[in-house]
């Protein structure tokens, strides 16, 4: 699942046809606006994102995650998502971060992928788990090895006292790992298994188009929302 990590590492299939699920287009058509002709959110989701990954002049994997203390308090920020399939939307990150302590509290969250060039956003809101050792090992030491030995010592979401603090931990680090990275055990990986996603496609005259598709027993439904 995790074999792809130069770049985004996407799992999706190829779109059928051209049009990104899409089977009309509201400024070709004046107000004609658009209709979805798939019943698959996951695979929809990696069509947009294929078409984002070329239109997007930075990271269009980035995503804003919304999670939430026990008591609900919340709390957002960009993260890069860095794979997607049946299972769900899975990112990497230290588990001591705020973040990380919220999923722990309230494993649940949410995300919001906007692609500014495209005009459309995707949300997306579930359960999150975590992945196992073995697939955050891998993913681990794909990374280059600055980046392996940042997320070894940094101390993420905690004070730090000055930046010069922060280069001479990581100069001691480098030092005494020549070699090989140690991945910290509070490096993990989290994947949220999506129930609803909504498409949003900006529309002429604030009329955007706007479809929510819900995860059930028998599968996915879909219902067009007023803008």
């Amino acid at each position: 699942m995790f074999a792809g990590f130069k770049g985004v590492g996407w799992t999706f299939r190829l779109a059928r046809g051209v049009g990104c699920g899409l089977a009309r287009d509201g400024y070709a058509q004046g107000m004609a606006g658009h209709e979805l002709d798939t019943n698959d959110p996951i695979e929809l989701f990696g069509e947009w994102m294929r078409e984002a990954e070329r239109s997007e002049p930075n990271d269009a994997n980035a995503v804003a995650l919304a999670t939430a203390t026990a008591d609900g308090v919340p709390s957002v920020r960009m993260v890069l998502m860095k794979q997607v399939d049946a299972k769900g939307f899975c990112f990497f990150t230290n588990a001591e971060s705020e973040k990380g302590m919220q999923i722990l509290e309230n494993p649940r969250a949410a995300m919001c992928f906007h692609w500014k060039t495209l005009r459309r956003q995707v949300r997306v809101a579930g359960p999150v788990v975590e992945l196992p050792a073995a697939n955050v090992d891998e993913y681990f030491h794909s990374r280059s090895r600055r980046s392996q030995m940042g997320a070894a010592v940094s101390e993420q979401s905690r004070p730090l006292g000055s930046r010069e603090e922060l280069e001479a931990r990581l100069a001691r680090f480098s030092e005494e790992h020549p070699d090989v990275v140690p991945r910290p055990e509070y490096w993990r990986g989290y994947c949220m298994r999506a129930e609803r996603m909504e498409f949003w496609m900006d529309g002429m005259d604030r009329l955007h188009d706007r479809f929510l598709f819900v995860a059930g027993a028998d599968g996915w439904t879909m219902q067009r929302l007023y803008p």
